[in-house]
């Protein structure tokens, strides 16, 4: 397994493993032709399914694992107990070298809890944050966090700029990406200390990209900035928000077309344009959470994905690693820290 780009999965993790796992790598694998897989796992569950996707055969291997964290494990039991389990395995594989990044769909707090355990946290970097793209009125933008860290001072806020920053670029592949923190309005004197002290620490530095200053919820949707930085606690209700929003508006679309025939017929005339919408907004398009600050790629999966989800999940994986994220992020934060910085900022750091 020494040859090309290595990527560990967490064949166990996810409601519809491990076969949902291997069919997604069979889509990754046809996206990138280079990338080899470590399965993680119960070996007679895995094998049989792995043996009946030749191609995906000859580019994987299956490591057995005795144990499997549940969905209902908490993250100081799953850290604990869960030493031979295919998540931790699959982490371990990453701090060993023999893989460039690891995928699990399964419990997110066990993943960070694990993941920040083995691979530890970047030099300079406080706390890891959850980052994840979605659709935007004007192309795509990265949170973040995402629910990794509910309380943040202003030196968290600056790190998760310069992470998302980043991932923009990485993944999103914009080139000068604009970043803003999120806020309750957009004027200076808006907002708590930390939001405050945050902004004053960005407009001093000359990161990548242009720093936007303030930005509100309805900037979200709007793709006023590539990059939204924010605490977990309001990026976790932020997102459910706008996840919840997405459905409630499919069903409304749904009952509106329902309501008689003159609706059924609108229907059909405008099925082509309803199916370029869905597949826009498709959440599988967008999986793939990334836990930035770790000296590893982790990547967390929705637990309820298909195998196209688990793919584009690999997929955020495979750019982070092509694109060496990790480096980057290590350069622009070294960069941040030798700016000179006023006295009541530079204390932040």
């Amino acid at each position: 397994m020494s040859d090309g780009l290595t990527i560990a999965l967490d064949a166990m993790g996810g409601d519809h493993a491990p076969d949902m796992v291997i069919k997604g790598a069979n889509i990754a694998r046809q996206r990138f032709p280079q990338v080899r897989f470590l399965f993680f796992g119960d070996e007679a569950r895995i094998d049989p399914l792995i043996d009946k996707l030749p191609s995906l055969r000859a580019v994987s291997e299956t490591l057995h694992a005795e144990q499997e964290v549940r969905g209902e494990d908490k993250p100081s039991q799953a850290l604990r107990s869960g030493r031979a389990s295919s998540m931790r395995l699959a982490i371990n594989a990453v701090h060993d070298g023999r893989a460039a990044g690891v995928v699990s769909a399964g419990n997110t707090g066990a993943l960070m809890a694990m993941a920040k355990f083995v691979l530890k946290t970047m030099p300079g970097i406080d706390r890891p944050a959850i980052a994840s793209f979605f659709p935007t009125i004007r192309g795509e933008s990265v949170m973040l966090d995402l629910g990794a860290n509910i309380q943040c001072d202003a030196n968290n806020l600056v790190q998760f700029a310069v992470m998302g920053n980043v991932f923009a670029r990485t993944v999103l592949g914009v080139p000068d990406p604009t970043y803003g923190l999120l806020n309750v309005g957009s004027e200076d004197l808006k907002g708590n200390e930390a939001v405050r002290e945050a902004s004053a620490i960005l407009r001093a530095t000359s990161l990548p990209g242009h720093f936007h200053g303030f930005v509100e919820g309805d900037d979200i949707a709007k793709g006023t900035v590539d990059v939204v930085v924010t605490d977990g606690f309001t990026g976790n209700v932020a997102l459910k928000a706008i996840e919840g929003t997405a459905k409630l508006y499919a069903e409304f679309l749904r009952k509106s077309f329902m309501s008689s025939a003159f609706s059924r017929l609108g229907y059909l005339l405008a099925r082509p344009a309803i199916r370029s919408l869905k597949v826009r907004t498709d959440p599988r398009r967008y999986n793939g959470a990334i836990f930035l600050g770790l000296n590893g790629i982790a990547v967390k999966s929705h637990g309820g994905t298909d195998a196209l989800g688990f793919a584009n999940a690999i997929g955020v994986a495979i750019d982070m690693v092509l694109h060496q994220s990790i480096d980057r992020i290590g350069d622009d934060f070294a960069r941040l820290t030798t700016q000179p910085q006023p006295a009541s900022q530079a204390a932040a750091l």
